[in-house]
């Protein structure tokens, strides 16, 4: 018994543990396997934490804001308008005079009181006043304007005044930060961000004589009153002018334009020192080009601005430029455009030399170009010194108006012609005595002592507006 016993025993104690083994190896593999198939379907995830650098709170706008808030001002307008009212009941027309207001923005560049705004902010006004970011107004007068680029320079009588300086438009790049200041709808020193949207705009402003357009575009919001205010980088340099917004409804839209710095420092140089633009040509006709040009001309190249013609007796006919070339760049700065073309040459005076790189014939030429003003010479266009002339000089004596036949002119103002001599310019021009001079250069006349303070302070040219006797009004000008 002792035996069998003992035999069962060991038996089982033996399948106990085969049957151990077996389980703890099915435990080990099925664990495996779920082991396996957790990580396919989720894997072991870590926080991308980098603890390794300085921590960035993005863009700081604050420097360059304050800088540019003390050196912007706000510019107002008044202006004399004139307005035809028709009578419907006597079936007349009668002119009613009214003062004209507008406003917009302007930027101190040096700190005895020059300020550079748009030529639309106030051309035409008879009376401009600037505010300061601290509230002191004063009485600006114009320096010169230039309405191909739309900038005017004016000045201020302070010293020691913040200014902003200039920075280099030429290194802008799409996509950096800028910002906006000025007075949009009379809201006084307002600051907007945004980035350089696209560089060489052009054809925005067509309405203008001979434009020169090659506008920063920006997406920093601007709005009527920001004309004339300053489009700064964050350092707060000067970039560019606000001038102008592509918009359906008047208001902002997300595209806004303005006058590269560069183009600006060299139209207010100039006016500062010459009263006028000392504009330089290179003397060409030229076609921004595309795929289907390229094409149609056989070139290899899309880049530059094409030469279709030539000016006779121009610059680049002088240097050898011919007609097919493709200028690439003036002074080592890349043209892509006709516009970007535009920008590089209003940056220099007639009798400047530059270096133009072209592709002629698929190969690369280098010329070298003296440019030339508007009448192919190299001769810089005096100072505008102011005429002093007398009425007697003028070959022209001059009455006080009749009241009674101002009223039955329905004008408000004027003095008569009362007689002309031989020599007159006055009659040179086609006036003829008993016109009624109401304006001398937009400058209401309602005396003879303003009619010989308005002549003696003659700046070139005299535009004179008027009415004769039986009502017919006229517009006569004319160099003194």
């Amino acid at each position: 018994m002792k035996k069998i016993v003992s035999s069962i025993f060991l038996a089982f104690m033996g399948g106990v543990a085969a049957l151990g083994t077996v389980y703890a190896y099915n435990f080990y593999q099925n664990s495996s396997k779920q082991q396996l198939v957790n990580q396919s379907k989720d894997p072991i995830v870590h926080l991308a934490k980098y603890t390794g650098g300085s921590v960035s709170n993005g863009a700081d706008f604050t420097m360059a804001a304050e800088k540019s808030l003390n050196a912007v001002v706000h510019i107002t307008t008044q202006s004399e308008q004139n307005n035809l009212v028709y009578n419907p009941f006597f079936g007349t027309q009668s002119e009613q005079t009214y003062t004209a207001q507008g406003s917009g923005s302007g930027v101190i560049i040096s700190k005895d009181g020059y300020i550079v705004t748009n030529n639309h902010v106030i051309d035409g006004a008879n009376k401009i006043e600037v505010v300061l970011n601290d509230k002191r107004s004063y009485i600006g007068e114009v320096v010169g304007t230039d309405p191909a680029t739309d900038v005017a320079l004016i000045k201020i009588k302070e010293t020691d005044l913040p200014f902003l300086s200039y920075g280099n438009s030429d290194e802008v790049k799409v996509g950096e930060w800028a910002l906006a200041v000025g007075n949009p709808f009379n809201l006084e020193s307002t600051v907007t961000a945004g980035i350089i949207s696209a560089k060489g705009r052009s054809h925005i402003i067509n309405g203008r004589k001979n434009p020169i357009e090659s506008f920063l575009q920006t997406d920093a919001a601007v709005n009527p009153g920001n004309s004339g205010g300053a489009l700064v980088n964050t350092n707060g340099d000067l970039i560019g002018i606000n001038t102008a917004i592509a918009s359906n409804n008047g208001a902002y839209q997300g595209y806004s334009f303005a006058v590269p710095v560069n183009i600006v420092k060299k139209v207010v140089g100039d006016l500062a020192e010459f009263g006028t633009v000392q504009r330089a040509y290179i003397g060409v006709s030229i076609v921004d080009i595309n795929a289907k040009f390229a094409k149609e001309n056989n070139l290899k190249q899309l880049n530059g601005a094409y030469v279709a013609n030539l000016v006779a007796g121009g610059s680049a006919e002088a240097a050898g430029i011919q007609p097919g070339d493709v200028i690439t760049a003036i002074q080592d700065s890349k043209v892509n455009s006709v516009s970007e073309l535009h920008e590089q040459i209003a940056r220099y005076r007639p009798g400047d030399k530059v270096n133009v790189n072209l592709i002629r014939n698929e190969k690369e030429v280098n010329v070298a170009v003296t440019l030339k003003s508007l009448e192919n010479t190299t001769s810089l266009i005096k100072k505008a010194e102011v005429v002093k002339v007398s009425l007697t000089k003028l070959g022209v004596s001059l009455q006080e108006a009749d009241n009674n036949e101002l009223a039955k002119l329905k004008v408000a103002n004027g003095v008569k012609i009362a007689n002309l001599t031989g020599n007159s310019k006055l009659a040179a021009a086609g006036i003829k005595e008993g016109f009624i001079i109401m304006s001398i250069n937009k400058r209401k006349i309602a005396s003879v002592k303003e009619a010989q303070a308005a002549f003696s302070e003659v700046s070139g040219g005299v535009l004179i507006e008027g009415i004769y006797p039986n009502g017919t009004r006229a517009y006569y000008g004319f160099g003194l």
